[in-house]
């Protein structure tokens, strides 16, 4: 077996059967997703799993993943999507940490079927990571030159204030901040 996919290093799942739970046995085992290095050899380890049974019908019966996998309709109780190595490709290679990608897939809040429109859709709104709304504030403002390097010391910015006001153009999840 090969380790491979980085966003799946943390996605495990209880392989168990829908005739064995209904015959009143929980039996199974947890697989690691990054032990295997395609859907076909994960697919070929459940088999091994349930070899006694003539009819497979697997039952996902537990899971540890990350919200994205579950809010893209990768994982459920009967389903795990064969896309979900060349999905965890792409997102391994693309130029954002799964981290980020997380976060702006929160901010979005709905499904996207397609990886690489939301990659692309990232890519065009994507900010950086801040300690906060009114670090954001500053920095931006800072660097698009709007707050003028000369600006008199009594002058006071009330950073919070000015956050706020500029957060209905932008969404943040984690630290992560993007463009609406």
């Amino acid at each position: 077996m090969t380790k491979v996919k980085k966003c799946l290093d943390t996605f495990s799942v209880y392989i168990g059967t829908y005739s064995k739970y209904c015959s009143g046995s929980i039996y199974g085992a947890w697989l690691q997703l990054s032990d295997y290095s395609n859907y076909d050899e994960l697919l070929q380890a459940m088999r091994e799993l349930h070899q006694d049974e003539d009819d497979l019908e697997f039952m996902f019966q537990d899971y540890e993943c990350s919200e994205f996998f579950i809010k893209q309709k990768l994982i459920s109780e009967c389903h795990l999507s064969s896309d979900i190595y060349e999905i965890a490709e792409q997102i391994d290679n693309s130029d954002f940490d799964f981290e980020v990608i997380e976060a702006y897939a929160d901010c979005m809040s709905y499904y996207h079927k397609d990886i690489e429109q939301l990659l692309e859709s990232l890519s065009d709104s994507y900010y950086g990571e801040f300690d906060s709304d009114e670090d954001f504030a500053q920095t931006t403002l800072e660097q698009d030159g709007s707050i003028p390097e000369n600006l008199p010391s009594y002058i006071y910015i009330d950073w919070q204030t000015t956050a706020r006001n500029l957060m209905y153009d932008y969404m943040s999840s984690n630290g992560y901040y993007f463009r609406n």
